[in-house]
């Protein structure tokens, strides 16, 4: 063994002493406080006996920890994410337990409550103390991550096209920050609350930042799919409903999701961004990745390997991870619960209901996702992956419920800014460079919610504007009084007779809600109805709808124009002639046109597209669901994401422009306008990095059935996205 091997041989059985050390102190602490935890005899022992038991405890948990955990957590598939959180404190107090058992003579013993308090502070300082040591050994640490890639790939992950080293083409990290606007990311960054993007701005050498502008439905699942997989052809809002099958398709449903890829794929005759060596982490789509792990649209597939949720477990089989995690997740929950309960005591407006299951929600969605993407996106980099795309959503999930200019909201962009950091950092110590790009899917507009400003749902609305029976808290309200009034004149009868009115045979009106874009519409119509169909049956919806000072403009067909667009006052303008800055539109700023008019052409474009007003002084929406930050329509800052690129690679207007002049349409108002845009970027820059790519045949999707693991806790050593504060 040659002297370099010898002293790292040293270096990590030092460490291993050191750890071990620690954990037995930590026990002798936690046995003096705790009443309930022993490590002496009855008649009391030596304090050289005491030391030695808790050195066997510690070390007999230790090992318990590295060789049963991983099996244990495996074991588990079948158990709900959000169940893990509890049991991996029982699991860990229940290895404390076997642990105590294993000391000689029955010296240590501890209640079962007991145990799971030392076995998660002993976990804990274990964690912090390995973290400590790895800070200072760097070369050590990028080692161990280098043998696990390498273990990783001797177990069956066939290589790459190019693992060639740092001198061969990079790869290239995709991050993208799921909600956060340009202006928002521009104000953090200006502020101090994200410094490692203020350094990529800041440094002329680094990054460069242009926003973007999303299509008309400014959601995830529409941007999402058209940047890994080129089109979102079809997609006209979050939540939709189709005739034809009689099923709400919704972006988060994993059914939903697997059918708007192979919708998407089916379209482009192309597997995605990602079917050359990529990896798709915590997305809604899986990019043609042949790794994959915790993408919604393949838990709809059955088969080894196709676990939804295999990467939560990956990363859990660490109990460092688990216990650091699980204590975070903790965190969280009490500080959502403090800071939703200060804003009812201070009666902060605009402010939404943030009890029952939503701060488990929230706690799941910006610590246990964030760490676990985290952890996957660092394994990715030390497996030597051409491309990995990977979506971060704790903001995106805070900013509903606080408001996207928050101090909830800006607490998060902080901690998510720390996982960045962490990303790049780990980036100088991997087989191959990478560029890292980041990115948002769509920004959020802020406001009162439709009920809370008058109080009735678009629902109530649209019911109240048919003559149908409404809810009583909504029927006090001027809304639905006005409706109720429009429907009288326009029957020129009383409405009291509404089961006359609406025979049975004429089913109820299907309202959908995506952020500020409502979508109406008639089942028993056969496909899209007609502006004339609609007024015969209710006279008075569309003008109810159309006046109503929540609402910014209607979109519905036409017998005599195919379709319209209708505004307050009576407004109407074709939509083959609608124009930015004119009519219904003026408010909604350069592009508003061509995408209304996009939307048009959707076979599954709803009977009555609804979008909310738009105050441009305030930048305020009326959103129909019940949030205080909302995405999904036009007006504000939810249709202006952002890009973030190292300047290595080709200004993206520069690709536009190139489009353009191979004869492509020009974008509306000019900029990189649709996601379809922003996935020839994307793809334009795997090649610049690589070469021209093969696409994946589009029968297999890209190999997208395939599983993949993140790293375990050594990847988190610098600097654990998790925090316990």
């Amino acid at each position: 063994m040659g002297d370099g091997k010898w002293r790292t041989a040293g270096r990590a059985l030092m460490r291993v002493t050191a750890v071990w050390a620690v954990s037995t102190l930590t026990m002798l602490v936690l046995a003096g406080a705790l009443p309930d935890f022993q490590l002496q005899s009855d008649d009391g022992d030596t304090v050289t006996r005491t030391a030695f038991t808790a050195a066997w405890g510690a070390g007999a948990f230790g090992l318990l920890s590295a060789l049963v955990w991983p099996v244990l957590v495996r074991a588990l598939l079948i158990v709900p994410a959000l169940v893990l959180g509890a049991l991996v404190f029982f699991l860990n107090g229940s290895l404390l337990l076997i642990a105590l058992r294993l000391i000689p003579d029955g010296r240590g013993d501890a209640n079962p409550e007991t145990a799971v308090v030392v076995a998660a502070v002993m976990s804990a300082v274990a964690s912090a103390t390995s973290t400590a040591l790895a800070v200072r050994d760097d070369e050590a640490y990028r080692r161990r991550l280098s043998r696990l890639a390498d273990r990783r790939r001797r177990r069956g992950r066939p290589p790459g096209p190019a693992e060639p080293g740092r001198d061969g083409p990079p790869g290239t990290v995709f991050l993208q920050l799921d909600g956060v606007g340009h202006d928002v990311l521009v104000k953090a960054a200006a502020d101090g609350l994200m410094p490692t993007v203020a350094g990529w701005l800041a440094d002329s050498s680094g990054h460069r930042l242009t926003p973007w502008r999303t299509d008309w439905s400014s959601q995830t699942g529409a941007s999402q799919l058209a940047i890994l997989h080129g089109s979102n052809h079809d997609v006209p809002a979050f939540r939709w409903y189709e005739k034809e099958t009689r099923t709400v398709m919704v972006s988060s449903r994993p059914a939903s999701a697997l059918e708007m890829q192979r919708r998407a794929i089916e379209h482009t005759r192309d597997g995605g961004l990602l079917t050359v060596d990529g990896a798709s982490r915590g997305n809604l789509f899986s990019g043609g990745a042949g790794q994959l792990a915790l993408v919604l649209s393949m838990a709809a597939r059955r088969g080894k390997g196709r676990r939804s949720r295999a990467g939560y477990f990956a990363y859990f089989s660490d109990p460092a991870n688990a216990t650091r995690t699980a204590l975070s997740y903790a965190a969280e929950v009490l500080r959502e619960i403090g800071q939703s309960s200060r804003a009812r005591a201070r009666k902060v407006t605009p402010r939404v209901k943030r009890g029952g299951l939503y701060p488990f929600i929230r706690a799941f969605a910006t610590v246990v996702e964030r760490d676990v993407v985290a952890a996957a996106v660092l394994g990715d980099m030390f497996a030597g992956r051409t491309a990995v795309y990977a979506d971060l959503v704790a903001y995106d999930e805070v900013a509903h419920h606080s408001g996207p200019h928050s101090r909830d909201a800006e607490k998060v962009l902080v901690r998510l800014d720390r996982s960045l950091a962490l990303i790049a950092k780990i980036a100088d110590h991997t087989p191959r460079a990478y560029r890292i790009v980041l990115l948002s899917d769509h920004g959020q507009s802020s406001g009162e919610t439709f009920a809370g400003q008058y109080g009735l749902t678009l629902k109530d609305l649209v019911r109240a504007g048919c003559g149908l029976p409404v809810p009583r808290r909504a029927q006090r309200t001027r809304s639905a009084s006005e409706a109720r009034d429009a429907v009288r004149i326009a029957l020129h009868r009383p409405v009291e007779g509404q089961e006359a009115e609406h025979p049975a045979k004429l089913s109820d009106p299907i309202v959908l809600a995506s952020g500020n874009l409502g979508l109406i519409s008639f089942p028993d119509i056969e496909g899209r109805a007609s502006r004339e169909q609609i007024e015969r049956r209710h006279p008075a919806l569309l003008s109810t709808l159309a006046n109503h000072p929540g609402i910014g403009f209607l979109l519905v067909g036409d017998g005599e124009h195919g379709s319209v667009v209708l505004g307050p006052g009576g407004a109407e303008v074709p939509v083959a002639e609608l124009t930015d800055g004119e009519g219904p539109l003026a408010v909604f700023g350069v592009g508003a046109a061509a995408a209304v008019r996009r939307t048009d052409t959707f076979p599954h474009v709803a009977d009555v597209m609804v979008n909310s007003m738009y105050d441009p002084a305030t930048g305020t929406v009326h959103a129909f669901e019940e949030q205080v930050g909302s995405h999904g329509g036009l007006g504000g800052e939810q249709s202006r994401p952002f890009l973030l690129w190292p300047r290595a690679l080709t200004d993206p207007l520069d690709i536009v422009a190139a489009e353009t002049a191979a004869g492509a349409p020009p974008p509306p108002g000019g900029g990189l306008v649709g996601a379809e845009a922003v996935h020839r970027v994307l793809t334009r820059w795997l090649q610049e990095a690589s070469g021209p790519q093969v696409p994946v045949r589009a029968e297999g999707f890209g190999g997208a059935g395939l599983a993949d693991e993140p790293f375990p806790g050594d990847a988190q050593a610098r600097e654990a996205p998790g925090e316990t504060a």
